[in-house]
């Protein structure tokens, strides 16, 4: 396989170092020419730069480095080794640091409705101090789910030069005990193994050592869940150098792609690629392919509608549709299957599968590049996937012929729902209703068996505004690791991890918070789910309908100060991706 460090970055010579930065300073110059910035040119003589460096173009580089999780743990130590990079590239580099949240640990818990609102936190403060100190191109460094989108929105929203390296994906862990001794195990293991325990499948002590094994080191949950997904989708849409998605968080090309980014950045400023350039409708209809192929999270779906806002394109939930009805999914991979982005990385990784759709129409090749070349050059040289392989079936031989991915609609979700259906589960779901208006009430349901075969469960008050903040439902988990997977169907106008499979629909529109028919349904009514026909209904007619509806009453808002105050009184609907502006 060609190596990512070796291919795509244009070499400075000592003479590029030393041309003149002539052009490339647009922005930071207002600051470091103007003689009314006297202020400001003195703090930045005390930040180390010497004269020379005053007319260089200025780099801000976005760190999303904490302690406190694996996806970012190590990622100060990547800003590090890009602000070297674009230093020695003859640019000024300044590191700060935005805020994320990892999923994984505030799951279940209130803390959840702080997740979807860190992406607009993150695209504000990425904004913010990029326009507050006049810089004149970014490099951010994300690495757990909802720092990618954030990223994605805040480079749209300033058009300046911009590169996105991605974090990089963990590596698999491996049980140890009894049953699970030897077994290739990542969170989503993690989530599910409760669920196994309390049916028996495995021991107290086996559900601890999947746990303590789940997660060996640096990087971001290993399957195609959320942030693996939207990676993808940067590398697809040209936001990122090839291989970026792909490549291992521990793993020596990841330092080297970052050392590397300043020359990338710089290759930006001179021919002045702006991302508004890249994120094309084309752009958008390449990402979503990609994630579809792939098998990728519902969450890309959410947040792909919201950077379509901040770039103006016109980019919409029909579109998706469209897009996954004409695309099969390939990849065999988490959480339906057994490979997770290390074993696609060892085969060919996000680049060869992309060169194999390109090379079957369904890419297009002409679309714009952080590289400074298209699509197709930046494909031409990249290996395809490895013989024998298993991890990306060929377009003869789809896990599904069409999309995972299915936009729904109906009296049910008059705005639409987002369906993530790989056909293992079957293609159409009926049962009776069985509602819970939160988590915890499903969970005590679970445990005492009152959950039969055939239901379809749904959770509702977790949409944007009633969550707040579409917390993503751990119960897919428990529903799996109860043997309930093929037997119940999850429906929830909140959102699901990545890492969730089963028959589950996501995202219903309008939420039962605002008056959404997902708050009229009761016990017992007849809910029908059908992946063909795209259609989410329940068996309510329109006079019962308008009852029920003139009996209801809104619940009060759960939070009213603060961020979430805040965010209720300024999201919009999860059919177009939840936006605050």
């Amino acid at each position: 396989m060609t190596s990512p460090s070796e291919v795509f970055i244009h070499k400075l010579t000592p003479r590029d170092r030393e041309a003149t930065h002539k052009g490339l300073n647009k922005y930071s110059s207002t600051i470091t020419q103007s003689t009314t910035a006297g202020g400001g040119q003195a703090q930045l003589y005390a930040t180390g730069l010497k004269d020379e460096d005053f007319a260089k173009a200025q780099v801000g580089i976005t760190s999303f480095g904490y302690d406190g999780n694996p996806c970012n743990l190590h990622i100060n130590g990547f800003a590090q080794k890009v602000k070297e990079g674009v230093w020695k590239s003859g640019l000024v580099g300044y590191q700060f640091n935005t805020i994320g949240v990892s999923d994984a640990i505030p799951m279940g818990t209130a803390g959840m409705s702080f997740s979807l609102p860190s992406r607009d936190i993150i695209a504000d403060s990425i904004e913010t101090v990029m326009s507050a100190f006049w810089y004149d191109a970014n490099i951010s460094i994300p690495g757990c789910d909802k720092n990618m989108p954030g990223v994605m929105m805040a480079i749209a929203r300033l058009n300046r030069p911009s590169l996105i390296i991605y974090g990089g994906t963990m590596k698999k862990g491996h049980g140890t005990l009894g049953s699970c001794a030897g077994r290739e195990i990542d969170i989503g293991n993690a989530f599910e193994c409760n669920g196994e325990f309390i049916s028996g499948k495995i021991t107290n002590e086996e559900r601890r050592d999947v746990i303590r094994n789940a997660c060996p080191g640096a990087g971001a949950c290993g399957g195609m869940f959320t942030a693996n997904t939207m990676s993808s989708a940067i590398e697809a849409m040209g936001l990122s150098l090839p291989y970026s998605s792909c490549t291992p968080a521990e793993d020596p090309d990841k330092i080297k792609e970052c050392l590397r980014a300043g020359a990338a950045i710089r290759i930006l400023l001179e021919k002045d690629i702006k991302p508004l350039d890249i994120m094309t409708k084309a752009a958008f209809t390449n990402a979503f392919r990609v994630v579809v192929a792939l098998g990728g999270s519902t969450n890309a779906v959410l947040h792909l509608l919201a950077v379509a806002h901040a770039a103006d394109v016109d980019f919409t939930l029909d579109d998706m549709q469209r897009i996954s009805e004409s695309t099969p999914l390939l990849a065999n991979m988490r959480p339906s299957g057994p490979y997770i982005m290390e074993d696609l990385h060892r085969v060919g990784g996000v680049p060869s599968v992309m060169k194999y759709l390109l090379e079957h129409g369904l890419l297009d090749g002409s679309c714009m590049t952080v590289t400074g070349k298209t699509i197709a050059e930046n494909l031409a040289d990249v290996d395809g996937l490895l013989d024998g392989q298993d991890v990306i079936r060929t377009l003869e031989n789809p896990v599904k012929s069409s999309g995972h991915l299915a936009v729904l609609k109906g009296n049910l979700a008059p705005e639409g729902a987002v369906a993530k259906i790989t056909g293992k589960e079957g293609l159409a779901f009926t049962g009776e209703a069985r509602v819970f208006d939160s988590e915890e009430d499903l969970f005590k349901s679970l445990e005492e068996n009152r959950v039969p075969k055939g239901s379809v469960v749904i959770i509702r008050y977790q949409g944007p505004k009633g969550g707040p903040g579409m917390p993503e439902m751990k119960p897919t988990a428990a529903i799996i690791g109860a043997g309930l997977g093929k037997d119940v169907a999850l429906l929830t106008d909140g959102r699901f991890s990545g890492a969730s499979h089963g028959f589950i629909i996501g995202h219903v529109c309008p939420e039962a918070y605002v008056g959404g028919p997902i708050a009229l349904v009761q016990d017992g009514d007849v809910v029908s789910i059908n992946a063909d026909t795209k259609d989410l209904s329940v068996n309510i007619s329109d006079d019962e309908m308008a009852r029920r509806r003139a009996q209801w009453q809104p619940k009060p808002p759960k939070y009213t100060k603060g961020v979430l105050k805040k965010y209720i009184n300024n999201v919009g609907s999860a059919s177009q991706g939840a936006i605050t502006d």
